[in-house]
């Protein structure tokens, strides 16, 4: 059965009606001399065939909360909650069975190409060595699946007898790409896939994320901290900071309106060609510091918004507004209602 047969009756592009195929609960993460939680109960969806982009500062938690997808923990790491993929919770799996999921089920594109492929094996010997020894598939099966992806990321089948050192860095990332979908995976994660690429070529590969998406009816969740680019690629976005879902809704709707503090200044801080000349805006001050705890909202020092009760006590996550299909939009913030702030990103 090929990908888009396997996952055309569960695809419902935009949709979070369908069973997601990713769908994380109350996830907690601690590491060894923290003295918070990394993730700090963070609930995400993905359906099938939904883009999702969860979106956010340097070290938000963004990378963790994707790789904690795959259990691609850092060694020390306690968990709490459940992050189910298909239905089956990854954190309490066996490691036969995790291997499975990894191979067949889930798949990353990383940040760096580079980094990824052995520079000394050629680009077919990357992409079938995994089917191959995982799940038994024959060399000339391996092989005649990774020409078929490799054309549908518009490459040539012949870009399997090179080595990584003689293709461009959009040519390898489309590789990493045709490898993620090698298993028929019914989610990818997409961690920054696109930061190390030229402005040209990454718009050639997220127009090729929302095409395969189309075909596929796979689920992507792809994590950056460009909002322009969450804005053109998404169906829904997710706003993380210090570890917490801070604000989540339609893509249209919270880029149009965003009702949490931390958003309307990440929108504010983007680069836009119509913008007045001048210096950019920034966000005052710095993200917290893992090994100081937190009281109240974790926004508040560095919010103009911020009173005493932002201090003192954590805003509860709360539903602002729907959208005319019915998807809410939330927010976790004590004063969304003085937040204004639109940004055209389309």
């Amino acid at each position: 059965m090929n990908t888009q047969e396997k996952h055309a009756s569960c695809a419902s592009t935009g949709s979070v009606t369908a069973s997601p195929v990713l769908d994380i609960r109350g996830l907690r993460l601690r590491l060894p001399r923290t003295a918070r939680p990394v993730l700090d109960g963070v609930d995400l969806t993905v359906a099938a065939g939904e883009t999702v982009a969860l979106v956010g500062e340097s070290g938000s938690g963004k990378t963790l909360t994707s790789r904690s997808v795959l259990r691609l923990l850092p060694p020390g790491a306690d968990t709490e909650g459940a992050v189910r993929v298909a239905g089956e919770d990854v954190l309490t799996m066996s490691a036969a069975r995790l291997r499975a999921l990894r191979t067949g089920t889930a798949a990353m594109i990383f940040q760096d190409p580079r980094a990824a492929i052995n520079p000394l094996r050629r680009i077919g010997d990357f992409l079938t060595e995994s089917l191959r020894l995982n799940t038994g598939t024959s060399a000339e099966e391996a092989e005649r699946r990774a020409g078929e992806l490799l054309v549908a990321v518009g490459l040539a089948p012949a870009v399997m007898r090179q080595y990584p050192g003689q293709l461009s860095g959009g040519m390898l990332q489309r590789v990493m790409i045709a490898a993620a979908l090698m298993g028929d995976p019914a989610l990818l994660l997409a961690d920054e896939a696109t930061t190390a690429l030229d402005v040209t070529t990454q718009a050639e590969v997220v127009a090729l994320l929302g095409d395969l998406r189309d075909r596929f009816g796979t689920g992507l969740l792809f994590v950056t901290h460009d909002l322009g680019l969450a804005a053109t690629i998404s169906d829904r976005v997710y706003v993380m900071y210090a570890g917490r879902i801070v604000e989540a809704g339609p893509a249209d709707a919270l880029f149009a309106r965003p009702r949490h503090p931390y958003t309307a200044a990440l929108l504010a801080a983007t680069p836009r060609l119509d913008a007045p000349q001048g210096r950019l805006n920034a966000i005052d001050g710095q993200p917290p510091d893992l090994k100081a705890e937190l009281t109240g909202c974790p926004f508040a020092p560095r919010c103009v918004h911020a009173t005493g009760i932002c201090t003192e006590q954590a805003p509860e996550d709360r539903a602002v507004m729907a959208a005319p299909d019915g998807r809410e939009h939330r927010v976790a913030c004590h004063h969304s209602d003085r937040v204004t702030g639109s940004a055209d990103h389309g």
